[in-house]
């Protein structure tokens, strides 16, 4: 797949950030269309595919139990 986009889940990285997982879904969004910066009549679908992506990886990093890694409580 893409070598650019790096590992989001604990023991890899010890906090994610909403920041990282958008650049990750924008990089994951970027190979799968094969484009860097879609043309305006397809910035739309790039953006609802950034962001459901974006969605769905953070759905699966909250679910995820990896472990050795106890789940943190919420404040």
């Amino acid at each position: 797949m893409c070598r650019s986009i790096k590992t989001l889940r604990e023991p890899y990285v010890p906090t994610v950030t909403p920041a990282d997982i958008e650049a990750a879904a924008l990089q994951y969004v970027r190979k799968v269309s094969g484009f860097r910066a879609p043309a305006a009549h397809n910035a739309a679908a790039f953006e609802a595919a950034v962001s459901a992506v974006t969605a769905a990886t953070a759905t699966l990093l909250d679910q995820l139990q990896v472990r050795g890694v106890r789940p943190t409580a919420a404040p």
